[in-house]
């Protein structure tokens, strides 16, 4: 991501007023593609296919999106145990989310991740971020509908995380939100680099200004952040923990990286799904 930010800042400087400058930036913080994190497919085996199918109120056009189910164990027997919509970053589809989303299954949820709008087997176009905001939202509403009765979660990784703090701002009916190594805002990550002075601010299209919906977040939220994340800081994830105005919980990963906070901090993860949640 940090490598595409500098793109996007190359060509604002160039391409200021130009009408592609929108398009680009999609492209670049996005990075919509069918590829799949290494040994994804293998995480992915005997989880089930998911289509949901919406008309876009932001296109127009008919949507379709793809995602990925995993039942916990307790899903037949327990109808209070909980479900969790996962929320992929940049780069992969949800098959290279896999491992992360076996991981919140071992911490007792039953999953969903789905693909946004360019990913994987979606609807092929180019996403931005009010798109992906209400594919989530379509997500949201299909977890609903099937498991109304449920107390249902909402999990963001990375740009994931900016797109569920979203949509945990609109919804009334989440028990609760989970964010991993996420930023307040697209500009803050951008001035978050060694070439940050540059003001190419209000050039940035694509904001996901994360640190003003935060506070509009009524459930409780956990925030975690790897010591170790090169791509987003971890002063970023502290200061929209600090943003956030409801029950709340911050995690600082020790030797957690921007990929791996997920897999190093499970103790911590079903520490604070205890604590902050009441999960057992």
């Amino acid at each position: 991501m940090k490598r595409l930010i500098a793109l996007v800042l190359l060509s604002a400087a160039v391409l200021a007023g130009c009408a592609t400058l929108d398009e680009r930036q999609r492209g670049w913080i996005f990075q919509p593609s069918d590829r799949s994190w290494w040994r994804g497919e293998e995480a992915a085996q005997g989880m089930q296919d998911v289509w949901i199918e919406f008309q876009s109120q932001e296109t127009g056009q008919p949507v379709k999106l793809h995602g990925l189910w995993s039942a916990h164990e307790r899903f037949a027997s327990d109808p209070k145990a909980p479900v969790l919509l996962y929320l992929h970053g940049a780069r992969f589809n949800v098959v290279g989310s896999a491992f992360r989303a076996r991981r919140m299954q071992e911490l007792g949820f039953s999953v969903l991740a789905v693909d946004y709008r360019g990913f994987g087997k979606s609807t092929n176009t180019l996403p931005s971020e009010t798109m992906a905001y209400e594919d989530a939202r379509a997500a949201w509403d299909w977890l609903a509908r099937q498991y109304p009765d449920r107390p249902r979660y909402i999990f963001g990784h990375s740009l994931g995380g900016a797109i569920a703090i979203d949509l945990a701002a609109q919804v009334q009916d989440e028990a609760g939100t989970l964010v991993e190594g996420t930023f307040t805002s697209i500009p803050d990550v951008v001035s978050s680099y060694k070439w940050g002075w540059l003001p190419v601010g209000p050039l940035i299209t694509q904001r996901f200004e994360t640190v003003e919906r935060v506070k509009k977040i009524g459930s409780p939220l956990l925030v975690v952040h790897g010591s170790e994340d090169r791509t987003i800081a971890p002063e970023l994830g502290r200061k929209l923990f600090e943003a956030a105005t409801g029950p709340k919980r911050f995690e600082l990963v020790e030797g957690g990286s921007h990929h791996n906070t997920n897999a190093v901090g499970q103790p911590q993860y079903r520490t604070a799904l205890a604590e902050l949640f009441g999960m057992k």
